[in-house]
């Protein structure tokens, strides 16, 4: 298959800059599909990183969008209650005509997210075991009638769901996250994406990811490689390093080096990012999802559509 490219939507940049208007996002999402890219992508936080609840801004754009893809960049299901969420979910795809991507994490060990999930009710310790769940029971209830589920965090007793999305099974479930647990998940699902570190670590465990799939009796093509990764253009290297980590350390409330450390990012050229992006491509990625860091989001866009994508090859 051919490689795929989206753009994450800058709910988060939004509410930091005092401007949460929806107008804008909306905006973005239109210019992006308008300018061939394959997805959009909105991140998800209820109050370790405030912003637009994913699901909810999801809706509102596909409803003014045709063939672009809508994925969630990534939603953490241990928050949420999964009859809920299936519901959720399925009336936002069919809304989307199925073209809703379910993109999942387990959530990573950090101050802010444990009082994310305090707040929220849920226990930070179960998080792994109520994402295994949810996401099985979500799977359940898009496919069948009367579902009865006993597991150690949730129990159903004969419950049917509707409507169902349009595609049997629902949505496609992509896992982001690259630790142990993300990693051994990402074989039982539709795709692997991740924030980083770095090419060389997605070259090295995306192979195994696609081998537990294969001992698992899945054909390792039924999971897709898959990157989220962090870009600031300019001819001159040092101003964009200097907005790439002004981005990072507004957006994490840490130092720059701390995230670089755990995210793959690129400062610099269009030509440079190019032959970045490639590598990925080469190490087996075929969706590649695009972070602007700071700047004209719409300017880069068309930038990005006009300029770097054509660097690239696809195949």
């Amino acid at each position: 298959m051919g490689v795929e490219f989206g753009v994450l939507i800058p709910t988060r940049e939004a509410v930091m800059s005092g401007r949460p208007d929806t107008a804008p996002l909306l905006t973005m999402a239109e210019r992006a599909e308008a300018a061939g890219f394959d997805s959009v992508w909105i991140g998800d936080s209820i109050t370790a990183r405030p912003r637009h609840e994913p699901l909810t801004l999801m809706a509102a754009i596909a409803a003014r969008t045709r063939r672009i893809r809508l994925g969630t960049g990534v939603l953490l299901p241990a928050l949420r209650n999964p009859v809920v969420l299936a519901h959720v979910v399925g009336t936002l795809d069919r809304i989307a005509d199925g073209r809703v991507i379910l993109g999942v994490g387990i959530a990573a060990d950090m101050p802010a997210i444990r009082r994310e999930f305090a707040a929220v009710g849920v226990p930070f310790e179960r998080r792994v075991g109520r994402f295994v769940e949810a996401l099985a029971i979500c799977r359940a209830l898009w496919s069948r009638d009367h579902v009865s589920f006993s597991g150690k965090h949730f129990t159903l007793d004969d419950v049917t769901m509707e409507p169902k999305p349009p595609r049997a099974g629902g949505p496609p479930i992509w896992i982001g996250g690259s630790g142990p647990t993300a990693l051994r998940e990402a074989a039982r699902f539709d795709a692997w994406f991740p924030t980083g570190p770095s090419v060389e670590f997605f070259a090295e465990h995306f192979p195994r990811v696609q081998s537990a799939a294969r001992a698992a009796g899945r054909s390792p093509d039924d999971v897709l490689g898959a990157a989220y990764l962090t870009i600031a253009l300019d001819a001159d290297p040092a101003k964009a390093d200097a907005r790439m980590n002004q981005f990072l350390e507004t957006y994490y409330a840490a130092p720059a080096k701390v995230i670089k450390a755990r995210q793959a990012g690129y400062a610099g050229a269009i030509e440079g990012c190019a032959e970045w992006i490639q590598r990925w491509i080469d190490a087996g990625a075929r969706h590649i999802a695009l972070r602007f860091a700071g700047g004209d989001q719409l300017a880069q866009v068309d930038e990005a559509a006009k300029r770097l994508l054509p660097k690239l090859n696809r195949r």
